[in-house]
């Protein structure tokens, strides 16, 4: 593996104090609801509402002096943008963030006020990047990526670190794939520290690539249907795919109709906002794919930006 448990305890420790060591928490009535106990981490308690600042605190530890002076550059339209803003604004380091000219403005100002500059280029994500890499050429800035790096992917697993320190009898552990650095970092360290436990990579049915890849045993392009989880629409990449084949033991897929019932299940029941994402995460428990009364399930609740206008129903 590119990523030990090793790695990730390193990360670990490097964040300590900069990040927030959420919670752990059983809710006796969504355990009911899914025949089995159920233990939820609550990611969408980081400062930036999303186990992203993990990640993109831990890589950017990692920068030399120069590296610092000369700044870094993301590319992102949600959770990732923020983290890195956030981050690099607390550590002193310029920080460019290349977004889709598409991108909803919220996202644009709520990014813009965590200290970044802005860049808008382009109508989709595969522009954005390609903008984001020429910035990082030509300006001599280093590139954070939101999921394809070792640091990263370390810095992700810290989550499920905490969650098996805490809890360390779970039989399984759930968390949301999508470029697959929160999943790859969750199995790594799940599998490492407790080789029985069942890992599960959750996925909208109409976001479904992760399913797919693992399926055909090579990287499937992403769907182009809508999914309500648009922070769930990245591909794998090699390093991303080649972790999962290895560790995780299946992908369950959940529907649009699934998500919006998770999000108001857990908003209802643990006075909590969840973005539906994370909400997927949940989804399979909650909707009985997987049970068993003795079962005990761990769900990293992977962010709580939610957008109210994007909901059906509100």
């Amino acid at each position: 593996m590119p990523v030990t448990i090793e790695d990730i305890r390193a990360a670990a420790e490097a964040i300590r104090g900069s990040v927030v060591e959420t919670p752990c928490i059983k809710s006796q009535t969504l355990s009911e609801i899914a025949g089995c106990e159920l233990f939820l981490k609550l990611e969408n308690l980081q400062y930036t509402a999303s186990f992203k600042d993990r990640g993109a605190l831990n890589r950017m530890l990692a920068l030399d002096p120069a590296e610092r002076n000369a700044g870094v550059v993301a590319m992102s339209a949600g959770n990732h943008a923020q983290s890195v803003a956030y981050h690099a604004r607390r550590l002193g380091i310029p920080a460019t963030i290349v977004m889709p000219a598409t991108t909803p403005f919220v996202k644009i100002r709520n990014t813009e006020m965590l200290g970044a500059e802005v860049v808008l280029h382009g109508d989709t994500l595969d522009e954005a990047s390609a903008q984001a890499h020429r910035l990082e050429a030509s300006e001599g800035l280093v590139f954070v990526h939101p999921y394809d790096d070792d640091r990263v992917i370390a810095g992700q697993g810290t989550a499920a670190l905490e969650f098996l320190e805490e809890i360390p009898d779970l039989d399984i552990i759930c968390a949301p794939v999508s470029g697959g650095g929160l999943l790859s970092g969750t199995a790594i360290a799940a599998k490492s520290l407790r080789p029985e436990i069942v890992v599960i990579g959750c996925e909208p049915a109409n976001a479904d690539d992760a399913a797919r890849s693992l399926a055909s045993g090579q990287i499937e392009p992403s769907s182009e249907k809508f999914t309500i989880a648009d922070g769930l629409r990245a591909n794998l990449s090699p390093r991303t795919f080649a972790i999962l084949r290895e560790r995780v033991d299946r992908i369950l897929l959940v529907t649009e109709e699934e998500i919006v019932q998770s999000m108001r299940l857990i908003t209802e029941h643990l006075r909590s906002t969840v973005e539906p994402s994370g909400a997927v995460a949940a989804s399979p428990a909650l909707h009985r794919q997987i049970e068993g009364e003795d079962l005990r399930i761990g769900i990293i609740l992977s962010g709580g930006n939610l957008d109210p206008d994007a909901v059906p129903g509100k």
